[in-house]
């Protein structure tokens, strides 16, 4: 496969998956700013995009060989690249680039992928949950608190909310165990462990672990000595299924394609619409500060806001190229000023 993206300043923004659940939301969100270039395995689907906003809309299925050529400003997938297809073609070429959809082993991979290519543009890996937008706000919370010692992340997963499929890989990871830190070492856990009861919005919700790549970021970035992230959701009926296919070693003995649709529909059964609340405690050597984050859009909106957020980073005059992560973004203050702009509630107490 030998894509070909080429920089061109004034050229549109490259969004990879455009017209899927995220990539609608984000290109509406996009649009006002930029001109856009929507991809994707069917282009049809995104027709109605094209007509309301003048973008074009391109094929390119990362699954098929043909090369895809294309001059852009910048690129940001929404779409699961496991062969680092979408990543290698515009790191190769200097264009700034954003990725929301990776879990914690490829994002790792991408770290070492996009070193060996030594980046001339700036290389925002923002898959930490809702595109981000947990890291930007857990690193403002830690701004005040001094030494940072741990930072706890609850997310209310609303099952009635709209999803696209890449939303839910996350579920064929629950049979792998995964690498935290804790009181400053190393130490691995099993993915809807260490249950526990945490007051979301207002929510009673009963949480687990999961991984998720700020678990690997937050101790190089913020210098956290402990981090973790749990889920639980609205239907208490879908956390004591998923709770019971872990117990009877459904992600284990249940892996591979055979079993994907019963593990799949544990979880999910996209609805029209729900509201994406996240808790997140930082504790600090001057004490703790916490955030409850709520978007009455949903989750794909939410996670489009920040992907919106990581390509103002990226297109900022000021970033530097190389590797970074939403946490270590030039203006937190800026970046939460974006959001609060679009609805997204965030109370700090």
């Amino acid at each position: 496969m030998n894509d070909n993206l080429e920089y061109q300043v004034a050229g549109p923004v490259l969004i990879v998956g455009g017209y899927g659940i995220v990539g609608t939301a984000l290109t509406r969100l996009a649009a006002p700013s930029w001109p856009l270039l929507l991809t994707g395995r069917n282009p049809q689907r995104g027709a109605h995009l094209a007509d309301e906003y003048n973008l074009e809309v391109r094929k390119w299925d990362l699954d098929d060989p043909t090369p895809f050529t294309a001059s852009v400003r910048a690129v940001i997938s929404t779409v699961n690249d496991p062969g680092d297809r979408v990543l290698r073609a515009a790191v190769s070429a200097g264009i700034p680039y954003v990725d929301i959809t990776r879990w914690t082993s490829r994002l790792a991979r991408a770290v070492a992928q996009t070193s060996l290519l030594s980046p001339t543009a700036p290389v925002l890996l923002s898959s930490a949950w809702m595109g981000g937008v947990v890291s930007i706000v857990a690193a403002s919370l830690a701004e005040d608190l001094g030494g940072l010692q741990q930072i706890d992340v609850a997310i209310r997963y609303d099952t009635n909310d709209q999803a696209g499929a890449d939303s839910v890989d996350f579920i064929d990871r629950l049979g792998q165990d995964f690498e935290i830190t804790e009181n400053g070492h190393p130490h691995v856990v099993s993915p809807l462990s260490d249950t526990r009861w945490v007051d979301i919005a207002g929510y009673r919700t009963k949480v687990a672990r999961l991984d998720t790549p700020e678990q690997l970021t937050f101790p190089m970035t913020l210098g956290a000595t402990s981090a973790a992230t749990r889920i639980g959701f609205s239907s208490n009926a879908s956390t004591t299924a998923l709770l019971m296919a872990k117990s009877v070693g459904l992600f284990r003995w249940g892996s591979g394609e055979r079993w994907r649709g019963l593990r799949r529909s544990l979880l999910y059964s996209p609805g029209t619409g729900g509201t994406a609340h996240i808790r997140i405690d930082v504790h600090g050597a001057h004490g703790t500060r916490s955030a409850h984050i709520s978007d009455p859009a949903g989750q794909a909106h939410l996670t489009a806001l920040g992907g919106l957020l990581g390509l103002q980073n990226v297109l900022d005059p000021k970033a530097l190229p190389g590797v970074g992560f939403p946490e270590s973004t030039a203006s937190l203050t800026r970046a939460l000023a974006e959001l609060k702009r679009h609805g997204v509630t965030i109370l700090i107490s």
